[in-house]
């Protein structure tokens, strides 16, 4: 063991540690783990299963990092965690691998902080940028684009999609898809307008004003919200309006309009 790997630590044999890795006290890395370059593993850490961890990464104390799905399918078959580069995942956090009939990977990827006691469950797929807070827990199957915040205390339920730019406010409890860019709140959570906020760090003047525009006709309610999202889709099959129109149109949980209050 090198110089950064504490003595009490245990490494099973079989497992891959990267260069300059740290590993602290009492820590526990099983066989089939892989531990990219330049990671930090906090005391207490315990990273199981088949789990692959990129670069970068800071994993604090008492993490349980690839621990198996809570799916009572679930019988012991070979499936995946997988987390990218420069995430911070803090104390307690328990992050599970895929199941076979969700396609066998949960998926985090890069520059991502999940604060203390957040759960992600079997089958999630996680981007990039996104901040999910204290005791923030997703079921199975959830699927979370790039540049998301949600709040803390906030159930994400099962086989739910939320889109690029999105935010969800804390105590909330989120049961549908939430389309892109969109700011939900509320148990149940609705739409209660944009995220104006982050769209400002990712988009032009230009694109904000067609996103919300988009979005007034969107939450017109002067038809189906499919409908509308159809019809805009043929007049005006922009990158964005592709994006939002398509995500509306793919939901299979509806979109939670109910209290929008428009832009």
């Amino acid at each position: 063991m090198g110089e950064n790997i504490a003595k009490t630590a245990v490494i099973r044999s079989g497992a891959k540690i990267g260069r300059n890795v740290q590993i602290g006290e009492f820590c526990i890395i099983d066989e089939n783990v892989e531990i990219g370059d330049d990671c930090i593993i906090g005391h207490h850490a315990y990273i199981t299963g088949h789990t692959k961890i990129g670069n970068r990464n800071k994993i604090f104390s008492g993490a349980a990092v690839g621990v198996p799905p809570q799916d009572l399918k679930y019988a012991g078959e070979k499936t995946e965690l997988i987390i990218g580069d420069d995430n911070l995942i803090r104390e307690f956090t328990t992050l599970n691998p895929g199941t076979e009939g969700g396609g066998g990977r949960t998926i985090i990827g890069n520059h991502n902080l999940l604060m203390a006691y957040v759960h992600i469950a079997h089958d999630c797929i996680i981007g990039n940028h996104c901040i999910l807070a204290n005791n923030a827990t997703l079921g199975g199957h959830v699927e979370i684009g790039d540049h998301v915040n949600v709040g803390g205390m906030t159930p994400i339920h099962q086989f739910v999609k939320v889109g690029n730019g999105c935010m969800v406010a804390g105590a909330s409890a989120l049961t549908q898809d939430l389309p892109p860019y969109c700011l939900a709140e509320g148990n149940r959570a609705h739409i209660r307008g944009l995220n104006k906020h982050r769209m400002r760090k990712l988009f032009s003047r230009d694109e904000i004003d067609e996103i919300s525009k988009l979005y007034k006709i969107l939450f017109s309610r002067t038809a189906p919200i499919r409908e509308l999202a159809e019809n805009q889709l043929a007049q005006n099959p922009s990158i964005h309006t592709q994006y939002i129109c398509d995500f509306i149109l793919k939901s299979t949980r509806g979109i939670p309009l109910k209290g929008v209050q428009g832009e």
